[in-house]
This record gives structure tokens, sequence and C-alpha cells, in this order.
């Protein structure tokens, strides 16, 4: 049996949020950010609700979504055009009116990997000030898994003329807060591969070399690869026993400041959801410049 309690949004018009079973629902410190499947499927034709799929492979979509999904392509769609930086507050205003969301919509990610770029368009929707975000519990995987059906049609939405907030640099590091958080001593998060970490690897195994000049890590940063963080079979959340155990193991405590990296962002933004909203950090920020950006900076300090 499922267990339910309703959105945190402030409507009554919405279906009760449906986390997920006995020991994976109320253990997680804010669990109105997690919603499964099942509720996903009872809210396909809700108007109030905006399910988005972000994909590593952006050429998933286009196999076949979720009913209602539109797309966001973590490149195109959420980059800056020249600069190495996300769009701007006013790209993303027009970004979120075209895909038919309000300030007041509930906007659902889901995607691959494990929902690692899902993670990310969340995490950047929440730097512009939309807090009523949510992720759906295992993804694609998860999905296809149970048999639920997948579509071809893409959906359209009225147009709508949405306002974000000032950029909510509490979440988000840059290189200055790094080196601060190295001279006090203070714990990074390297969410990396092993050989990322070790420095054997300047990319990700399998994948192809991205710019960075120098292998290793940031001093201070404990090596825990965003993976551990979700069950393999299906993608899902690990439990919270089991989250807490595997940061604080290496020291993570939640009274702390923590920073997430890997190379560009997407991973460390799994891990920031996991800290932030699954166990309850409230200083966790997410590095986006990540090792391609460490990597090529002249006399930043590495170690291996």
């Amino acid at each position: 049996m499922l267990t339910a309690f309703y959105i945190n949004s402030g409507r009554d018009d919405l279906a009760p949020t449906k986390h997920l079973k006995g020991k994976y629902t109320m253990s997680y410190a804010r669990p109105e950010y997690l919603v499964d499947t099942e509720w996903v499927a009872q809210n396909l034709n809700n108007p109030d609700v905006r399910i988005i799929e972000s994909d590593e492979d952006p050429l998933l979509y286009a196999t076949g979504h979720i009913e209602g999904a539109v797309q966001v392509d973590w490149f195109s769609t959420l980059q800056h055009p020249l600069r190495r930086d996300f769009l701007t507050k006013e790209k993303f205003e027009e970004v979120a009116s075209n895909l038919g969301i309000t300030n007041d919509t509930t906007v659902v990610f889901y995607g691959d990997k494990s929902n690692w770029f899902a993670a990310y368009a969340l995490w950047l929707f929440q730097y512009y000030g939309h807090q009523n975000v949510k992720i759906m519990n295992g993804g694609r995987l998860k999905w296809e898994q149970e048999k639920r059906p997948f579509v071809k049609d893409v959906p359209a939405y009225p147009k709508t003329t949405y306002k974000a907030k000032e950029a909510d640099k509490s979440i988000r590091a840059f290189r200055d807060d790094v080196f601060k958080q190295i001279e006090a001593k203070k714990p990074l998060v390297d969410v990396r591969s092993p050989k990322e970490y070790s420095g054997e690897l300047t990319h990700m195994p399998n994948y192809p070399q991205e710019g960075a000049t120098r292998g290793g890590h940031i001093p201070t940063a404990v090596s825990i690869p965003w993976a551990q963080a979700v069950n393999e079979a299906d993608a899902t959340f690990k439990s919270a026993d089991e989250l807490r155990a595997l940061y604080e193991g290496k020291n993570i405590k939640p009274d702390g400041e923590v920073i997430a990296y890997c190379r560009i962002g997407e991973r460390s933004s799994l891990t920031w959801f996991v800290l932030k909203y699954l166990l309850g950090y409230e200083k966790v920020k997410n590095y986006d410049g990540s090792w391609t950006e460490w990597g090529n900076l002249v006399d930043a300090p590495i170690e291996k």
C-alpha cells in the first residue's frame, strides 16, 4: 500500500503525492520532492502538472516518452549559446513560457541514466526560483520496467508569461567558493568515477575527452561516486538509512557546508538533490564549473 499525502503547493486540486513504500517513504527529509511512477500516471492530464524529460541522450525523447511530457535538452536548451554558463534569466523565462509553465505549475522531471540530467534540469529551475519541483523516482528505466506506455506525439501547450526570480546563488558554487572551502578545510564531494578522482582519467570512463588538461581531484574532496546513491536494478534512490551511511561514513555531515562537483555539474546535481532533499543538508552547493574548469585553471591546487 502506498502512503499518500498532499503536495506542499498551497493547492487543493492536485492529486495526493504518493511516495515509496515502507522505509523509503517518510524517512527522507523532504519527501515532497520525490514522486513515484504511479503518481505520474495518475496526473498525466492534470493541467497544473508539467512533466519534463531531460536525458543525457537527447534522441531518446523522440523514440518515445511519457504522455504529455515535454523535452528539455540540457545542452541546447539550458546552456548559454556563447559563454560557459547557463541561459540567462530572461531566456529561462522564455523557455518556461513556451513550455506552458506558470509560476504555480508543479514540474516533474525524469530521464535516463538514473535521472542525473533530470536532476540537473531541476537544479537549474530551482536556481531561478521555481520551488514546486519534483523528480520521478527511477526515471525512464523504472517507467519502462513497469511496462508503462511511451508515446511519440509531441504535446503543445498554450504559452504563458513566466516570471523567474533572481538567481539563487546559495545553491551554486563558483571557483572562488571552492578556494574558500579548501582554505577552511571544509569538505567537497567528488562524485566522479574512482579513476577520474585518482587522475588516471581526465574524463568519464568510456566517454570522449572533454578538454581537461590535468587529472586528479580538488584538495579536501572525498570520493563518493554519484551512482552509489541509486539502486542499479531500477534507478530508484537508496533508502535514507543507506544514504546516511554512505555520506556520513565519509565524514560528510548534515550540519556542515558541502560542495559537490563532477565534470560539468550534471552528476553532482543528483548528489546535490540527494543531500539537500533526501537527507536534509541545509548548506550544500553544486559546483557546475567542476573539473572542466578546475582541471584547466592555472595555479589551481590538485591532488592525486
